[in-house]
């Protein structure tokens, strides 16, 4: 197997697998990402093919900029999983699905028509026609496949515009004012007051040291988690608490 074709089963696999991993995931974003992932891959396939424009436009603009501003959306917006159970556009499947066999009744025309009746002439002959890599593209692109070009550039904003519409999230409860927050907060059991910080009404500010309430006693959710668990709270010494309230008595 010579370097090329190892490049491309290789790359080819994680593509595919990317793929899968894009269509069984259950987080958006873990969607986003293996979506980067196969992006980085058929770049890799580009540029293994002498199509090293493709390739670095499949970094620069698809996995760097686009796939990193989706990330950032979803970051953002918060879409997860049971945003998928609420429709934000009724009866939408049923176009969904008719377009998905459209898709693919394409793909398999285009591979089919791509195997058959081809001249293998070579990359590096295409290439000298134009003068160069970039050149053959751009004068297919604004050539044969202008109109083609113009309307996928029209089908990638009016994804961008769909993308906005399926993100948004309607607000089924009216957002809960800071009165009735307050009213929920003190409606429970325990503390209600805001708690001192480590260290306080102590002689220093360590953090395992217990805070003390102004009644006296030891405020227990002051110390960190771990440092209960571990055992490594240090008592109160009762002897400076008591040192440093006659200090504060004889100074006010």
């Amino acid at each position: 197997m010579s370097g090329e074709a190892a490049v491309f089963w290789v790359c080819a696999i994680f593509a595919v697998v990317g793929a899968v991993g894009l269509i069984i995931s259950r987080k958006a974003v873990h969607g986003a990402l293996w979506i980067a992932f196969t992006m980085i891959n058929l770049a890799v396939l580009y540029i293994a093919n002498s199509a090293p424009f493709l390739g670095m436009v499949q970094i620069i603009v698809y996995t760097g900029a686009i796939m990193m501003l989706f990330l950032f959306v979803l970051m953002v917006v918060g879409v997860d999983s049971s945003d998928s159970l609420i429709e934000t556009i009724r009866a939408q499947r049923l176009p969904a699905i008719l377009l998905a066999l459209g898709l693919g009744i394409l793909l398999v025309w285009g591979i089919g028509s791509s195997l058959t009746g081809v001249i293998d002439i070579g990359l590096a002959k295409a290439n000298n026609v134009d003068g160069g890599n970039v050149q053959g593209i751009a004068r297919l692109i604004f050539t044969d496949y202008l109109i083609g070009f113009e309307v996928t550039s029209a089908l990638l904003i009016t994804a961008a515009l769909g993308a906005m519409v399926l993100a948004h999230r309607e607000r089924w409860a009216p957002r809960r004012t800071q009165a009735e927050l307050a009213r929920e907060r003190f409606a429970g059991d325990g503390y209600k007051g805001s708690l001192p910080a480590p260290g306080t009404y102590a002689r220093h500010n360590a953090v395992d040291t217990p805070a003390l309430l102004p009644d006296g006693s030891i405020a227990e959710i002051s110390i960190p988690g771990p440092l209960s668990a571990r055992g490594d709270v240090r008592p109160v010494d009762r002897e400076d608490a008591s040192e440093v309230d006659a200090i504060e008595e004889a100074n006010r």
